[in-house]
């Protein structure tokens, strides 16, 4: 895969001389799923809003297909067509009556037909299963509805990049995997996917690339499978092991699960428990008819 968006040496100051970031690099490749990883305060939030152009480098680039970002009012425009972006909190973003006036606005302002918008505003609904609610008014949704109705809105956009800020915040276990689960299927078709997150767990399981954030810098960034090999970065960042790797050193160190290939959550983990127990089993009939005639027969 190619690096569809990426970020050279970028720096920025905010108006009260607060850094935000720090001579930030990293890549994002095109067809991926990417997880900033870090503490609070480490530039995530300020790292997407350079992403999607509402804040432009005091210092740096940000380039897009190799390209840099046209700060523009036509650039901008252009640029949130293909880059969308999710608040944290959906009450940020959501300010019409209705599901469907909300999901409407962006598709409404690019100056599409009547048409058009409804047939992307129909499609947005159904990839987030939020399309038997678009009648019904924003404030009668659930947070995690509020959610899904702001990922709507920015697929009606039809982009190429979606960044979430900490999608997975004030969600239950169950709705966390639902959301988890959407950006799977969105994934799949193609879209390249950034959120970020603190839980190091979440990053492990989900994502293709982790890019680790301290102090408004990438320090490190890796393929997911290669977590394991990067504790001094993880730690750097205030960032513990994932507990799954933590058991699954333990067990390998009893010699009871081969070193590779780790497991990326507890379902393989299990998974690769559960090998072991069937394997004991097909071998314990091999052991008990080892038996000598005369204990056979005693039996």
């Amino acid at each position: 895969m190619s690096d569809f968006i990426e970020m050279a040496a970028v720096g920025h100051i905010y108006a009260d001389g607060q850094a935000g970031l720090n001579g930030c690099s990293l890549a994002i490749r095109r067809g991926s799923r990417n997880a900033l990883l870090g503490a609070n305060g480490s530039g995530k939030t300020t790292l997407l809003l350079h992403l999607n152009g509402l804040l432009r480098p005091s210092d740096g680039v940000v380039r897009i297909d190799g390209t840099p970002l046209d700060y523009r009012r036509a650039g901008l425009a252009a640029l949130r067509r293909r880059v969308g972006l999710v608040f944290q909190n959906p009450d940020d973003q959501l300010f019409s009556a209705s599901v469907v006036e909300d999901v409407s606005f962006g598709p409404v302002n690019l100056g599409l037909d009547a048409a058009t918008v409804r047939a992307r505003v129909a499609a947005a609904l159904a990839a987030v299963g939020m399309d038997g609610e678009a009648e019904r008014p924003v404030h009668h949704l659930s947070f995690g509805q509020k959610k899904r109705v702001c990922i709507a809105g920015v697929l009606a956009m039809q982009p190429e990049l979606l960044l979430l800020d900490e999608p997975t915040a004030g969600l239950d276990a169950a709705m966390q995997a639902d959301l988890l689960g959407l950006l799977g299927t969105l994934s799949a078709r193609g879209l390249t996917v950034v959120l970020s997150t603190h839980d190091v767990d979440l990053a492990y399981r989900w994502a293709d690339d982790i890019h680790l954030l301290a102090a408004g810098r990438c320090i490190a960034s890796f393929a997911a499978e290669r977590l394991a090999q990067h504790g001094a970065a993880l730690a750097t960042a205030g960032q513990p092991l994932p507990a799954v790797v933590e058991v699954h050193r333990a067990l390998v160190a009893r010699g009871l699960l081969a070193e590779a290939p780790a497991p990326r959550c507890h379902e393989q983990l299990l998974a690769a428990l559960a090998a072991i127990d069937n394997k004991d089993c097909e071998e314990t009939p091999m052991r008990n008819d080892s038996r000598s005639p005369a204990r056979r027969s005693a039996a």
